[in-house]
C-alpha cells in the first residue's frame, strides 16, 4: 500500500473483478481478443450509397458550421411594415391597413419575410393616431356646442363699419 499526500488515505492495490462463469481477464494492450470477432469500429456505408447528412445543430452560435453547411439566410425585411409604420405616423388610416397586409404577407411567408415588429408598431401607432383623432374631433364638436348655446352678453357688430363706431 502507498499513501497519497493528497488524500490522507492509504490506496488499495487493484484487484479485478472476475465474476463465476469468466475467469479469463481482458487482452493486455497491444494484444488482439480470444474471441473470433473482430474489434467493431464505425461501419463505412456500402458503394453507391451517401453517407447521412450531419446534424443541423452541427455548429455552435457565432462559429463557422463544422461540415461546409451554409448558413441560414437572413430574413428579408417586408416593405409593407416598412411603409406601415411610416403612414401611420401620416395618414393613420393607411398604417393600419398596410400593416395588417404586411402581417399577414409574414405570416404566410414561412420564415422568408420579417418585420413582424415593424407591422405590429405600424398597427399600434396608427390605431392610436386615430383614436387621438376622434377624441380631438369629438372635443371640438363640444367646444362649437357649447359656443352656439351659450348666452351673448353683448350684441354683436353686424359689419366692420360697426366695429369701427362709424
Amino acid at each position: 500500500m502507498s499513501m497519497d499526500p493528497n488524500q490522507g488515505y492509504p490506496q488499495q492495490p487493484y484487484t479485478p473483478y472476475s465474476p463465476s462463469g469468466y475467469p479469463e481477464q481482458p487482452p493486455s494492450y497491444g494484444q488482439q481478443p480470444s474471441y473470433g470477432q473482430p474489434p467493431s469500429y464505425a461501419q463505412q456505408p456500402a458503394y453507391g450509397q451517401p453517407p447521412a447528412p450531419p446534424s443541423p445543430a452541427a455548429g455552435y452560435p457565432g462559429y463557422p458550421n463544422a461540415y461546409g453547411m451554409p448558413a441560414p439566410m437572413a430574413q428579408e425585411t417586408s416593405g409593407m411594415a416598412i411603409a406601415s409604420l411610416i403612414c401611420a405616423f401620416l395618414i393613420a388610416p393607411v398604417g393600419v391597413i398596410l400593416g395588417h397586409i404586411a402581417l399577414n404577407q409574414i405570416k404566410n411567408s414561412n420564415g422568408q419575410l420579417g418585420g413582424r415588429g415593424l407591422a405590429i408598431a405600424g398597427l399600434i401607432v396608427g390605431y392610436a393616431s386615430i383614436a387621438l383623432g376622434l377624441i380631438f374631433v369629438a372635443f371640438f364638436i363640444l367646444l362649437v356646442a357649447l359656443a352656439a348655446n351659450a348666452p351673448n352678453p353683448s350684441p354683436a357688430p353686424t359689419n366692420f363699419l360697426g366695429l369701427l363706431g362709424v
